[in-house]
């Protein structure tokens, strides 16, 4: 019977290493790394003191056995990669990877596997939180943080994950750019994103991307690739994104998104009427918009259609879409006050504008 040719090359390797050893060299034990480089050491010691942490997120549906069948099964429907977050059994990965799940399982590199629950996510940016047995994380606390506003271009970038469901899996680059701004869920943009060369390939959405320390600097969610395969180009969210989208997932089950307080309309609308900026459509009772004196659309009694404000600037930034709105208020917190520039009637105006929770009507 024929053996695997994985299995030929490995004892090819092992016997013409032994046969290569004299009584002058000594065979140097898997513990010795006193013959490595120094940064093959760092590779190696990022690794054995950070794996523990990633884990293999299993997405889990329901369907039917037969078209006449009531019973129903659980079938694969993909798998990703995420790592622990604290010591509380908290999960992050990617909402992609569990996204329209029935049931999610976790995997841990003992080979234990727990079932996981929801937490919450932020499907904008692509983050998901999920909860497992604390005992699965005992002791190990919070995950150490980079500060990804200072991250340089050049700096080593180590990617561990579990692609096409392997175990622990590392990759190794540099960073490449930073301040990517890549397509993301309904159209939205992610900016900000880290791109790196190290491989990133199916499976690893959702694990981590490390510095030298074993600091994570992102979290590995797409790849930029015309075949479906890792091409030198992947894409991570920044370690300071992470933590302010995961911290208010933890303390309140939801992302808190500050919002003016008004309904704009379709980009359609925009490209129909070749304008740029945000359409005011309707202004939210009780919203900052409406306490600003922010004006939406409205028909007059002859049926002629008046157009609201259309936001083009917050503070110094320059509004062009919905999209650059929802971004560039993502460096805001609930309750701040923004200048907001607009045109009405053709003329440019300026109001102040405290920001409201988007979710709360």
């Amino acid at each position: 019977m024929r053996k695997p040719v994985l299995s030929l090359l490995a004892w090819g390797l092992v016997t013409t290493a032994a046969w290569a050893q004299t009584p002058s060299q000594p065979v140097t034990g898997p513990e010795d790394t006193s013959y490595l480089l120094p940064s093959e050491r760092n590779t190696i010691e990022v690794f054995e003191r950070t794996s523990g942490r990633v884990v293999n997120v299993s997405n889990l549906r329901y369907a039917r056995v037969g078209f006449f069948s009531f019973d129903v099964t659980e079938v694969p429907a993909g798998t990703g990669s995420g790592f622990i977050w604290d010591s509380d059994g908290t999960i992050v990965t990617n909402f992609h990877v569990i996204q329209d799940a029935d049931r999610i399982t976790v995997s841990f590199k003992n080979g234990k596997s727990l079932p996981a629950k929801v937490v919450g996510f932020d499907q904008r940016k692509d983050i998901a939180v999920l909860k497992v047995k604390p005992e699965a994380a005992r002791n190990m606390g919070k995950f150490p943080l980079a500060d990804s506003s200072r991250i340089f271009v050049g700096q080593k970038a180590i990617a561990i994950g579990s692609p096409f469901g392997l175990d622990q899996t590392l990759t190794e680059g540099v960073v490449s750019a930073l301040g990517r701004s890549i397509p993301g869920f309904g159209g939205n943009t992610i900016r900000d994103m880290i791109q790196t060369d190290a491989s990133i390939n199916p499976g690893n959405s959702g694990g981590p991307l490390l510095d030298s320390r074993g600091y994570l600097l992102g979290m590995n969610t797409m790849i930029f690739s015309e075949s479906g395969g890792a091409q030198g180009i992947g894409f991570a969210l920044p370690a300071n994104t992470i933590n302010r989208i995961v911290t208010q997932i933890i303390k309140n089950g939801r992302v808190i998104q500050p919002s003016l307080g008004f309904e704009p309309f379709d980009s359609s609308i925009n490209r129909q009427l070749n304008l740029e900026g945000v359409i005011v459509r309707v202004v939210t009772d009780g919203g900052g918009a409406a306490r600003a004196g922010l004006r939406g659309t409205h028909r007059t009694r002859n049926g002629d259609i008046i157009l609201g404000d259309i936001i083009i600037g917050v503070d110094d930034k320059k509004i062009r879409s919905f999209d650059d709105l929802l971004n560039t208020l993502d460096a805001y917190q609930v309750g701040d006050t923004v200048k907001v520039t607009f045109i009405r009637e053709g003329k440019k105006r300026t109001l102040p504008v405290q920001l409201g929770d988007m979710n709360i009507r």
